[in-house]
């Protein structure tokens, strides 16, 4: 130990004095962004404030504008980006360029009671303790304040164009919602969560500050209090200490630390917890956290070994069997006394809903919202959380069951599945009661033959071409054996030919013929008599390839017409035609509606009034029905609303749209739509070519 001692002598004893009055006050700022040859200890401070309890200081510092390294232009763009073209005194910066910027503090470490500031002096150290440790970085919220004045500014200009005028407002749809009782895990985990904190801290008031300089009176007079005022020791008690206080402040024992469970949302449990529940309840807890499960895939997740009639017996008591696959019971999801967090509806009737959308997927793999939305009656946001539940959107198809038919399951266990058939009927019979609707209504619509393929003319001559080559032997025998027998025919009496009268509605671009023409949805069907290549009173040899392109340009460019729209079209494409190049032949009024059918478009019946006086051919509208874009869904709902309303707002096309599309819709949309197929007149929207002047 002497050996030590004198290896290791003292050289010199400091006195240490603990100072206070600065001990709730002294902040340590830091400027990692900037050397520190590079201070701003010259530079011109124009204001600074704090918030205590956050420990947060702003500082607002001047910008050399005079100096080399400055660019003025940039400058000046960034201060009209902030506070536009007006002279306010909100501006931020008054002379209209960037001319300042401010510091924004963070915390460098939460608990700073190992940090404090040391002044040496005359053989003296005296120590402050530090308040806060603060990193000061460059604020960047004037960018912020730059994108929203943009947004304001592109909010007026859209509120300013509009695309026709309207005479009123468009009424908004209100939503009534009503709040879950909050928990309190709910209200620990909101406690906690980002948003809270953010208004919790905007809650704090600002304290403004007065800056001085470092060479200012009243920072000298400050800088005195770093030094302690006590100097004897009856003072500076924290100080004299025994050598084992002193170790044990060192060295402090070791504390067993209590282990904080994280709060965890109410709907989570992880697996350790969920098998330490009775079967049932894992069973339950599972189903109505997935919502949809093959029976498979449950065995998976519960534990190994578990016996799989004791499983089959639980899950019959909360899920039903839909396509081979178990989804949750309704009032599994929606206990009693409870109500829909979106609309306020109460549980009972939200359970009715929900239970005809699982019996719809018992019979069908595809769903459409609006169908089912007509029949069980309730508010767009809750037939959307029953169909996302069990099954996934498809564009142009609905909604299809979440999880292929598990055809293996209804094979293994025939006796569950033929119980839960006979449970399904039961509750057939109840929902056909309430909603007042038959089995048969749907499966109607399910068993209605599939739209006719459309086959162009000049693939049909390729196939005819190739079958008569391939058969041209046999072709060739029949017509000697025909022409044997006609020329013996022929020796006993003359052939007479009927010739029958040409019919009314054949007669070049007549206007009286009605559209009767056997059509399945707008386009023809195959049994139709107008199909038919034999028939020369059909749509037969005037449907050239040249006919079809002058239908289907005229449509994609004018979206609706009415029929007499087109004939007088087709009369100006004929007239500018050379002399003697002719190639439609005789046109009828027959001939070219199929033709407009056969174009992909479809006859739009708008329910024209009764006192109104135009003509059969005008109220004959056809619209665009399909082009291959996506915007043809669109132009698809807008022609549903017209078949059934005359003249429509506009705030009824949008609403529709955004139940049908969603956020697809957006507002741009319904002004390409408008001024693709519709005119408007004192806030109405008409059809094109169906308003009479």
């Amino acid at each position: 130990m002497a050996s030590g001692e004198e290896d290791d002598p003292i050289i010199q004893e400091i006195d240490v004095y603990l100072a206070k009055s600065l001990a709730d006050k002294l902040y340590l700022f830091q400027y990692p962004v900037r050397p520190a040859t590079m201070n701003y200890d010259d530079i011109t401070h124009l204001s600074a404030k704090i918030k205590p309890k956050q420990q947060k200081v702003e500082l607002e510092v001047a910008i050399e504008t005079m100096s080399p390294n400055y660019c003025r232009s940039k400058g000046e763009q960034i201060a009209l980006n902030v506070d536009g073209t007006s002279m306010e005194e909100s501006n931020t910066y008054s002379t209209k360029m960037m001319d300042k910027q401010m510091f924004s503090s963070i915390q460098a470490t939460t608990n700073t009671a190992r940090y404090a500031a040391a002044v040496f002096r005359k053989g003296e150290l005296h120590l402050t303790p530090l308040q806060g440790i603060l990193q000061m970085r460059p604020s960047f919220s004037y960018l912020d304040k730059a994108d929203s004045k943009h947004r304001e500014r592109e909010a007026a200009n859209e509120a300013g164009d509009s695309s026709q005028d309207e005479a009123e407002e468009d009424i908004k749809q209100i939503t009534v919602r009503f709040a879950r009782p909050e928990s309190e895990q709910a209200r620990q985990r909101r406690i906690q969560s980002y948003e809270f904190l953010q208004k919790k801290q905007a809650e704090e008031p600002w304290v403004h500050l007065h800056y001085h300089g470092l060479k200012d009176g009243r920072s000298e007079h400050e800088r005195q209090y770093l030094y302690c005022q006590a100097m004897d020791t009856t003072e500076n008690t924290e100080l004299i200490k025994s050598p084992c206080e002193y170790l044990a402040m060192l060295m402090p024992p070791l504390t067993e630390e209590k282990i904080v469970k994280p709060v965890g949302p109410s709907n989570v449990l992880s697996m350790a917890q969920l098998r330490t529940l009775p079967l049932g309840d894992q069973v339950k807890t599972l189903m109505k956290n997935v919502k949809v499960m093959p029976f498979a895939n449950l065995m998976g997740l519960l534990a190994s070994g578990t016996d799989s009639t004791a499983v089959l017996r639980c899950i019959q008591q909360v899920a039903l069997l839909v396509q081979g696959n178990w989804v949750v019971k309704s009032d599994v999801l929606y206990p009693k006394s409870t109500c829909s967090p979106h609309s306020g509806v109460p549980a009972e009737v939200l359970c009715r809903g929900r239970d005809f959308v699982m019996w719809r997927f018992t019979h069908e793999r595809s769903l459409m919202r609006k169908e089912v939305a007509a029949v069980i009656k309730l508010p767009p946001e809750d037939v959307k959380d029953f169909l996302e539940q069990m099954a996934i959107p498809r564009a142009n198809r609905g909604w299809d069951f979440l999880l292929p038919t598990d055809q293996d399951f209804v094979k293994k266990h025939p006796d569950v599945a033929q119980r839960q058939h006979m449970l399904w009927m039961g509750i057939q019979n109840k929902l056909e009661k309430v909603f007042n609707f038959s089995k048969e209504d749907f499966l109607q619509k399910k068993d209605t033959p599939p739209e006719p393929l459309h086959i162009s003319g000049e693939q049909r001559l390729k196939a005819a071409r190739e079958n008569a080559r391939e058969h041209h032997a046999s072709l060739q025998k029949d017509l000697d054996a025909r022409r044997l027998k006609a020329s013996a025919v022929s020796s006993d009496a003359t052939v007479r030919i009927k010739e029958e009268p040409m019919s009314d509605s054949e007669e070049s671009m007549d206007t009286s013929g009605a559209l009767q023409n056997g059509s399945l949805n707008g386009y023809p069907s195959t049994d139709s008599p107008d199909t038919d290549p034999h028939n020369d009173h059909g749509a037969g040899p005037a449907s050239t390839s040249e006919l079809q392109d002058f239908v289907r340009n005229t449509f994609r460019k004018h979206y609706v017409l009415c029929l007499s729209e087109v004939k007088r079209l087709f009369n100006l494409h004929l007239a500018s035609l050379p002399t003697g190049h002719c190639v439609f032949g005789h046109v009828t009024d027959r001939m070219l509606q199929d033709t407009i059918l056969h174009s992909h478009c479809k006859q739009i019946l708008v329910p024209f009034p009764p006192q109104t006086n135009a003509t059969a051919d005008e109220q004959k509208v056809f619209g665009l029905w399909e082009s291959g874009e996506t915007f043809d869904k669109h132009r698809q709902i807008l022609f549903e609303i017209f078949m059934k309303n005359y003249r429509v707002r506009r705030n009824v096309i949008q609403t529709r749209l955004s139940q049908e599309l969603g956020d697809a819709a957006t507002k741009s949309d319904v002004d390409r739509l408008l001024k693709e197929c519709c005119i408007s007149l004192g806030g109405m929207w008409y059809l094109k070519g169906t308003l009479q002047s």
